[in-house]
């Protein structure tokens, strides 16, 4: 569709799929879910002065069809970022990095899927001089389709691992949708920042045009808590200095950064030190959260307190469940950890000699009864665990 009559001479974009926000001159998107049916409030939006609505069945499709129009109509550097693990820390490093140079937009909070991603596209303005757009995968062909959307010039694979296999059907599955990024931008002149130690990355770029960084370690003086964010550190630093933002000038916009999403943030309660990274868990970071916990300066020379490692089960694993959840299980009985608590009917399933909850409120309940004080914890668990709400009891 010609969308010029809606984008010619417009300096932004008003667009909601919340009739509850429609307001003069904006585009209200009638969505239809499982649970709700925008199309109910098609009337209702333009009465409310929506310049104009994308109803029906195709209405998801339009949306994106209008924000790929807008990407070309704006024609600003488009950074793509996608991932197994650390998408969303990188991409806040990205950006913390960039804004100290640049006007830059962003992808806000979560927003990366068929609906975040124009979403995203269609809140950049006239103003702004680059974006980034974040990008999430949990099906073949996932990433192709968001490519198509954003269009990047320049991309950004952090990892690949075991997340969602129930989807991808196997580690395989995961590396080629992933990589379907590299395959965009490769087809389109584009180019990718890398990290040079990941034997996976260097398979799937292949001949891909290639701006390197290695893994190196984490910086002294950031709020970032775990080693395994001093190779998200080192892309942050890579793609500053790309974009003309110098090693140090990039090393204060990340200390200066404060994580404030629950992924890899300290912490001091009253009572106890808390590790929250609690927005996202699969084999792969579960293992290299609880590494990183048993590494890290706070539960060796800062904190030598008691160790406890509140866990959430890990979603979308498929056939994969039942062994991921007892490799966890065997990690930390390996650790002989001082105190475990495992939340999901996942960890029932395995040889835990652990406490296992149903769910967070079983937790919270046993907590009140029982509460934990002069420990430093690791709170980690998927994001439909909501482990979040242990945090107060903590």
């Amino acid at each position: 569709m010609d969308w010029s009559f809606l984008i010619r001479n417009k300096q932004s974009l008003n667009v909601t799929t919340d009739s509850r926000k429609v307001t003069p001159g904006c585009v209200f998107v009638a969505l239809k879910g499982e649970h709700f049916d925008g199309n109910a409030f098609v009337e209702q939006a333009r009465e409310a002065g929506a310049e104009y609505v994308i109803s029906g069945e195709n209405a998801l499709a339009e949306l994106q069809d209008l924000a790929r129009a807008w990407r070309r109509e704006l024609g600003l550097p488009i950074l793509g970022i996608t991932g197994t693990n650390g998408k969303t820390t990188t991409k806040e490093l990205c950006a913390a990095v960039l804004k100290t140079k640049y006007n830059l937009y962003y992808t806000q909070g979560n927003l990366n899927n068929q609906l975040g991603v124009p979403l995203t596209l269609l809140s950049i303005t006239r103003a702004h001089e680059m974006a980034i757009v974040e990008m999430g995968a949990s099906h073949p062909g996932d990433i192709q389709e968001l490519v198509e959307i954003a269009e990047p010039n320049c991309g950004l694979i952090t990892n690949v691992g075991k997340a969602h296999l129930q989807g991808f059907g196997s580690f395989e599955g995961v590396q080629k949708t992933k990589a379907e990024l590299y395959d965009y931008l490769r087809a389109h002149g584009g180019y990718c920042f890398r990290n040079m130690d990941n034997p996976y990355l260097a398979k799937m770029a292949g001949d891909l045009k290639t701006i390197g960084y290695t893994t190196g370690t984490m910086p002294e003086g950031t709020h970032l808590v775990g080693g395994y964010n001093a190779e998200n550190v080192s892309a942050a630093i890579c793609v500053g200095k790309h974009f003309g933002i110098s090693e140090q000038a990039a090393l204060e916009a990340i200390r200066a950064y404060v994580p404030s999403n629950n992924r890899s943030q300290l912490m001091q309660t009253d009572k106890n030190t808390v590790v929250v990274d609690a927005y996202n868990a699969n084999p792969t970071s579960m293992t290299a959260a609880i590494e990183a916990f048993d590494r890290s300066p706070i539960t060796i020379h800062q904190s030598p307190k008691p160790k406890a490692y509140i866990l959430g089960a890990m979603r979308e694993l498929g056939d994969y469940s039942h062994l991921e959840h007892q490799n966890i299980v065997n990690m930390l009985l390996e650790r002989k950890a001082d105190k475990v608590m495992l939340v999901g009917e996942e960890y029932k399933q395995t040889t835990a000699p652990y406490p296992v909850f149903d769910d967070v409120e079983a937790l919270c309940e046993h907590l009140q009864k029982e509460p934990l004080s002069g420990y430093t914890i690791l709170l980690k668990g998927s994001r439909s665990n909501q482990l979040e709400k242990v945090i107060p009891l903590l």
